[in-house]
């Protein structure tokens, strides 16, 4: 499979013959072309005209993020797989509400299923979130009888609530203590690791769509509107409390990330430049790792399982078979 190529440093990037060169200040890093699937920029590099045709070419994907680790966008090249009959689709079932309620409803089930899973995975290793469980069971309970999208993502609201009620009881660090969701700044440490690694998978959904017919403007539980892209931040609801999270909680316990990895000024908390680079080695890491599909009966990696989800939703877009979401077995 090929590689996520992560740049922090700044510097230039540029085509040189049939591959890329990364420079900085004197130093040239070449990157084999061929090996690479996409590309994220931490630093601020510079490009031209003929680097973004030749990523065009090779299909390659250029995403965007801040100085503090903010996704800012994607240099996405034209959809080579793009489908007039997959489009059509795709707007079919945003149209038709009763359409469009259904699909969203199984990301919301996959979502919760998922978080329930982490919290029983916990559960069963001395963590104290038994009231939470129970709680989003009744909340699980409830998905199917929203009559509209508002509705629906208030469910989901309940259910992230209680379950980041349980990020104490699981962490135990008086250092990263959740208090309560805050973004764009975050205001604490476990808030910067949350957003950070929600944008790496944001990120990474997209490249996946960008492998298959579906166009990434056109999502379902997340509004079609002037936003640049949609479908991935659908798909990333089932996939990061197993992906992102249990990543944290794991860095966390071992203490590859502390509180000497994060910087503060007037914008907020900032995870400095080893922090991401530990949390990115640990989450490539965890996008190896295989499980035994169930209906293909063979190892499937999980970031296979995301194309492999996006595959489900194209059958289900053309009638072939319903749609049903990822649910973690551990």
């Amino acid at each position: 499979m090929k590689k996520t190529i992560y740049i922090f440093s700044d510097g230039e990037l540029h085509r040189k013959d049939n591959t890329l060169c990364f420079e900085k200040e004197k130093e040239k890093r070449y990157i084999p072309i061929e090996d690479t699937g996409e590309i994220m920029a931490f630093g601020e590099i510079n490009i031209n005209k003929r680097l973004l045709e030749f990523l065009s070419q090779k299909e390659i994907l250029l995403h965007y993020f801040n100085h503090y680790g903010y996704y800012m966008g994607t240099f996405y090249p034209r959809e080579h797989l793009n489908s007039g009959f997959m489009i059509l689709k795709q707007a079919e079932h945003y149209m038709d509400q009763t359409l469009r309620l259904k699909i969203a409803i199984e990301y919301i089930r996959g979502g919760g299923k998922n978080i329930r899973q982490v919290l029983k995975y916990y559960q069963g290793r001395g963590r104290y979130v038994g009231d939470k469980l129970e709680a989003i069971e009744k909340l699980l309970l409830d998905i199917d009888q929203q009559q509209d999208i508002p509705s629906l993502m208030a469910v989901e609201g309940n259910i992230r609530s209680w379950y980041y009620k349980g990020f104490d009881d699981i962490i135990c660090d008086t250092n990263f203590v959740f208090e309560e969701r805050s973004r764009r700044p975050p205001k604490n440490f476990l808030n910067t690791l949350i957003s950070f690694g929600n944008s790496i998978m944001y990120s990474i959904c997209l490249s996946e769509i960008y492998k298959t017919h579906l166009d990434p403007r056109i999502g379902y539980l997340h509004a079609t509107n002037f936003r640049r892209f949609s479908l991935n931040l659908d798909v990333s609801e089932i996939f990061k409390p197993i992906l992102i999270d249990r990543t944290i909680f794991s860095l966390l316990a071992r203490k590859m990330i502390t509180a000497k990895d994060f910087d503060r000024d007037a914008n907020g908390v900032l995870l400095k430049e080893k922090g991401k680079k530990c949390f990115i080695h640990a989450l490539e890491e965890k996008l190896k790792t295989t499980i035994n599909h169930r209906d293909l009966g063979r190892p499937v990696s999980y970031r296979r399982l995301i194309r492999l989800e996006l595959y489900k939703l194209e059958k289900h877009l053309m009638g072939e078979k319903t749609y049903t979401p990822f649910i973690a077995r551990w």
